[in-house]
């Protein structure tokens, strides 16, 4: 019994857990690796700090995920937002979402994953408000982009894509609230 309850809900360190958490230890190492055999790949002490602080938050968002629902539809949505959430923030620091890194602009996006925060919070990541949540965020991902036009269509484009992961997030979610059933019972 005392086995069963250390594994459930993610605890306890399973060969998944111990992957999971390999995984951004070897991504740190690239570039520590890359930078002994090229000088292309050149990532000052803050670089690394920037990338660890990154990737352990994902690492503990994901923590969060596993121990917050059994749902994979739950699961899946909610690792899709963090995912998206992640991928904004390292293409913003490492190149820009709408022009270069330096762009004022790339603020806005800053404003997108404030929105997710904000709404998955007052939704208190239950499925069905964490699905509105998402769309909302979606069309914001979208607005933010399509206001980039002028300034950089290509970017833009790329950038309004982001909504479609944080739509497909809120479909997974809307998937879990009806799985969940009303009021919160289980089906």
């Amino acid at each position: 019994m005392a086995h069963r309850a250390e594994h459930e809900g993610g605890r306890g360190w399973s060969a998944w857990r111990i992957a999971g958490w390999s995984i951004p230890v070897l991504l740190l190492m690239l570039p520590a690796v890359a930078m002994q055999f090229t000088s292309e790949v050149n990532w000052t002490a803050s670089d690394f700090v920037f990338a660890a602080v990154l990737f352990g938050s994902v690492g503990l968002a994901f923590e969060l995920i596993v121990r917050k629902s059994d749902s994979l539809a739950y699961r899946f949505g909610a690792g899709l937002a963090v995912v998206a959430a992640f991928l904004t923030v390292w293409v913003n620091a490492a190149v820009g979402m709408i022009g270069s890194e330096d762009n004022p602009y790339n603020f806005v996006f800053g404003g997108v994953l404030f929105i997710a925060l904000i709404g998955a919070l007052l939704a208190r990541f239950e499925p069905a408000g964490m699905a509105r949540a998402m769309a909302v965020t979606a069309v914001a991902q979208v607005v933010a982009g399509a206001i980039g036009l002028t300034a950089d269509p290509r970017s833009a484009v790329f950038s309004m894509g982001f909504g479609g992961l944080w739509l497909l997030s809120a479909a997974l979610f809307w998937n879990a609230a009806r799985e969940q059933g009303p009021a919160g019972s289980a089906r």
